[in-house]
């Protein structure tokens, strides 16, 4: 068998970091994407201290041009894309009420990052997916995007998890009838940037559900919300 291909977007730190060395341990070849390429180095080297070499490509997800340059570049070097883990996301809207959040310095570039970013990749790699019939597509959602869960506050990050989890559940269904498993988990409060020093789970438990998704075997579940590998409330 080949060896995987994996790309995981927002993986300079956190939890998209962790993912990024606990594929390389498995045995798949990684290519680790950050927005700033100063920050996607120090990643790389921060990898490559302890024994794990990935490679680099920059990458805004907001941005057509950077999206259609990765897909050439993932094209060119290895004609093919096995797992795609959309984990790249803000959150900027702490503490201001809807009636109030600005449309354009909060919702537009958080729906943009969060959601239209990991649609318009699945978009571009699905294809090449498709040519070798094998993909693994996890989305990076969170429990503030369950509607079981939903409340006041956080109206433009909570929007752009339940439209990724919206995403997943139709690319699932349309990709049924193929061996692209679609899949979509929250890795609960993480001690990151964005959970804070005080969350209660480490990355390496937040990412744990990501690399299951990513490795499933081909009878694997498909259009599901997990967290802790088990089914999570819509």
């Amino acid at each position: 068998m080949e060896q995987r291909i994996a790309l995981v977007t927002g993986a300079n730190r956190g939890i998209g970091l962790e993912v990024c060395r606990q594929l390389v341990r498995l045995g798949i070849r990684v290519v680790l994407t950050a927005r700033r390429e100063d920050k996607g180095r120090a990643a790389v080297e921060e990898l490559a201290a302890e024994g794990l070499n990935v490679s680099f490509l920059p990458l805004d997800v907001t941005s057509e041009k950077d999206r259609l340059r990765i897909l050439e570049d993932i094209t060119r070097e290895f004609g093919r894309l096995d797992i795609l883990i959309n984990n790249a996301g803000i959150s900027i809207d702490f503490n201001v009420p809807a009636l109030e959040v600005s449309f354009d310095e909060v919702i537009r570039p958080t729906i943009e990052t969060n959601l239209y970013g990991p649609l318009h990749l699945t978009q571009l790699f699905v294809p090449l997916m498709r040519k070798h019939d094998y993909g693994r597509i996890v989305n990076v959602s969170s429990g503030l995007g369950s509607f079981s869960k939903i409340t006041s506050g956080r109206i433009a990050y909570r929007l752009s998890k339940v439209g990724l989890n919206a995403m997943t559940k139709v690319f699932a269904d349309e990709l049924k009838d193929t061996n692209i498993l679609v899949n979509v988990m929250t890795p609960g409060w993480v001690r990151t940037n964005l959970g804070g020093v005080k969350a209660e789970r480490s990355t390496e438990q937040g990412a744990d559900t990501i690399i299951w998704l990513a490795t499933l075997p081909d009878d694997g579940p498909r259009g599901r919300f997990f967290r802790d590998r088990q089914d999570f409330p819509w």
